[in-house]
């Protein structure tokens, strides 16, 4: 808009910056898991709490805490202020120096981690972590094979995704050697057609078949995510990971348990394994350590690991590692989580967004599942509730993909981000939502999913 003399308003001025910021990022940024050509990025000029704000005000209601990360929500002003406050006064400090801020993350890590969980490598995200923990598991057992599951995402790097079991993998082969892939506890498509007791979803019957394969004295860890993130959010059934835990510790394999995105109270626990009284014998940690602030991970080991690294070289190391400014907004991130009781606001307003999606699936035939915890929920959608077949298919991408790219457009025309893979819509809000916000949220949800219920039909 211009005025009565022509000058250039407000309105004006922020729609150029925001076309600007559109073109310098189709001509000089190479977007994740995206064809170049197609990319066009919505701008955003700035958060609060549940919700981001484009250049020309629209408000939009984060349903996905953009990667499952925003635990606190955006602009937290506890975690704001921490990495202000460590920035005057000291930004990066080498790894080899001591640090109050990483000291007393490490410290902190070990009162909120179960069990005997005990000392933390600090990374700059969560797929380096999973790097690191995969080399201490060899060097500690003194063997090279790592067991991963098909749908397992474990990060982008050189050996982070050869872990990783989705067809995100491929275009890295050959990956690191080593890999064995066991199938994945996913009663809604079970592998093993879901007998009963089934060996796959059990978990320990499968496993020992594939170390029967694979000699389980050449095996140094399994690998999973506790709860099983983008490619499905799939809760393992009762009993999975005591199973697998249990063969694990009968072949001195370590259990290394992925809690990247599970982590930190999205489940409505501090981590997802305390919903089944598991400890692993390594933990990965990012994202919510400090709400994604500032790039952030750790892998964090048990009693036994951390006496053998006493007298025992760690051959891994980091520029930034326990970064100052990371580590300071972690330490605000915890207490935040402590004083403002954020992990029993996931329980609770978790509790009910389950029986709300509930709600939803039964007014939507394309919903085929509803399945989470606490504020960690996936809807998987499908053409046809009996057979099953999904809306999208495996892997989609282009036009094969569009009923889901049409969902996501939809729902951001009306203020809400939703997060899709495949064929399932994340509905992964900060921890700190509102009854509120959850309800506004599912309302323009109910709406969508009519898009969905179109395309199943047609």
């Amino acid at each position: 808009m211009r005025g009565h003399s022509g000058e250039v308003t407000g309105v004006d001025a922020a729609e150029a910056v925001a076309r600007r910021i559109r073109e310098d990022e189709r001509r000089y940024v190479i977007h994740s898991w995206s064809v170049q050509g197609r990319v066009d990025p919505l701008p955003v000029e700035r958060g609060e709490g549940c919700c981001f704000f484009d250049y020309r005000g629209n408000r939009y209601l984060d349903f996905a805490s953009q990667l499952v990360n925003l635990n606190l929500g955006h602009q937290h002003p506890a975690v704001v202020r921490a990495i202000q406050e460590q920035a005057g006064r000291l930004c990066y400090i080498a790894p080899g120096l001591g640090n109050d801020r990483r000291a007393e993350l490490g410290r902190l890590l070990a009162e909120v981690t179960p069990g005997d969980l005990v000392m933390s490598f600090f990374t700059n995200g969560g797929a380096e972590a999973n790097e690191n923990a995969v080399k201490l598991a060899r060097w500690y057992t003194g063997r090279q094979k790592i067991i991963a599951r098909y749908r397992s995402y474990h990060g982008a790097t050189a050996g982070a995704i050869s872990l990783t079991g989705d067809p995100r993998r491929w275009a890295a082969e050959p990956g690191i050697p080593g890999v064995v892939r066991m199938f994945d506890p996913y009663p809604y498509r079970c592998p093993a057609g879901h007998p009963d007791p089934c060996p796959v979803c059990t978990g320990g019957p499968h496993l020992e078949e594939i170390l029967q394969y694979e000699d389980p004295k050449t095996v140094a860890a399994v690998i999973m995510e506790t709860v099983t993130g983008t490619n499905g959010i799939i809760v393992p059934p009762p009993g999975y990971l005591q199973s697998v835990r249990r063969v694990c510790r009968e072949h001195g394999i370590l259990l290394i348990l992925d809690e990247v995105m599970a982590g930190f109270g999205r489940t409505g626990r501090w981590f997802a394994c305390e919903h089944w009284d598991v400890v692993p014998d390594v933990m990965t940690v990012a994202k919510g350590i400090n709400s994604g602030y500032v790039p952030l991970g750790a892998v964090v080991v048990s009693e036994p690991i951390a006496a053998w690294l006493a007298d025992h070289d760690f051959q891994g190391g980091l520029t930034y590692s326990g970064h100052p400014l990371a580590c300071a907004a972690a330490v605000a991130t915890i207490e935040t989580y402590r004083r403002e009781g954020i992990v029993e606001n996931a329980a609770r307003q978790g509790r009910h967004l389950g029986r709300r999606l509930a709600e939803l699936a039964d007014r939507h035939p394309s919903v085929g599942e509803v399945r989470g915890l606490g504020l960690f929920w996936g809807l998987e959608l499908v053409r046809d509730r009996a057979t099953r077949e999904p809306l999208v298919p495996f892997n989609a991408s282009g036009e094969a993909e569009a009923p889901m790219a049409r969902l996501r457009r939809a729902a951001l025309e009306r203020g809400l981000y939703l997060m899709t893979h495949f064929n399932v819509v994340m509905v992964a809000p900060p921890l700190i939502v509102s009854r509120a916000e959850l309800e506004e949220g599912l309302e323009v949800l109910d709406e969508v999913l009519t898009l969905a219920d179109e395309a199943a039909s047609s």
